[in-house]
Formats: structure tokens, C-alpha cells, sequence
């Protein structure tokens, strides 16, 4: 990954930063779904109930 954005001749900086944008992003998505997956777990042990 690193590699492929160096050839794109960028600054270091630069290539820092969108490394940093790419793993927050990841990071971001990992979270949402670790969420996703916990709340359907929840909904399983404890169904809502009809009346409401």
C-alpha cells in the first residue's frame, strides 16, 4: 500500500496523510459492523416483544 502510493509522487507528507485516511476509514467500518453483529446478537437472546 505504502509502496503503491510513493509511486504516485507524492510528498511524504502527503502519502502520510492518505495512508492515515485509509486506515481511519478501515478502522471506521471494523466499528460499524463489531456494532452490526453485537446488536443482532442482542436481538437473538432478547426478542422484542409483540405488544410493543
Amino acid at each position: 500500500m505504502a509502496d503503491f502510493i510513493a509511486s504516485l509522487g507524492l510528498s511524504t507528507d502527503l502519502s502520510l496523510a492518505i495512508q492515515i485516511l485509509i486506515l481511519g476509514w478501515g478502522g471506521i467500518f471494523i466499528v460499524m459492523f463489531v456494532i452490526y453483529v453485537i446488536s443482532l446478537a442482542l436481538a437473538r437472546l432478547f426478542p422484542p416483544s409483540k405488544e410493543a
